[in-house]
């Protein structure tokens, strides 16, 4: 890490990736979002991400996020990881931007860290990831693909 307040940590991460603007945004969901409780985020390659998800999910596939809670006493709320090579082509293929994937990945998993689950929770999860990505200018979320 750059720093020890910094929520962001890249690994094989292209170098032309908008930093400043991804770590303002991860910082932005702490205030916003976690309400002060921090994460970290690695944003690294597809290896990596099929390296994480076979060791902890035993799915020897790459995917685009995964979500690792660890709540602490002192407020941390866990892990996330994401796949810029993944968050590039989801973007491509839904017509927006890679920054906004990787805010609407970065979004998604900081919710599962909060203890939500759109798999479990009657649509809590996916009405409050629509009302933020709304807050945050962001295009449909992943919940939202799913269900069509």
């Amino acid at each position: 890490m750059e720093s020890s307040d910094d929520p962001l940590l890249f690994l094989r991460a292209p170098a032309r990736l908008p930093r400043a603007q991804l770590r303002s945004f991860a910082r932005q969901l702490i205030h916003d979002v976690a309400r002060g409780r921090s994460f970290h985020c690695l944003l690294t390659d597809d290896r990596e991400l099929r390296r994480l998800n076979r060791q902890f999910l035993g799915q020897d596939v790459p995917t685009d996020v995964l979500s690792f809670p660890e709540p602490g006493p002192d407020g941390y709320l866990g892990e996330m990881a994401i796949s810029v090579d993944r968050a590039r082509d989801q973007a491509r293929r839904l017509g927006h931007s890679l920054v906004e994937e990787l805010k609407i990945l970065m979004l998604h998993s900081v919710l599962h860290l909060m203890g939500m689950d759109h798999e479990t929770d009657s649509g809590q999860m996916a009405r409050r990831e629509r009302r933020l990505r709304r807050q945050f200018g962001l295009p449909c979320g992943l919940i939202e693909r799913v269900k069509s």
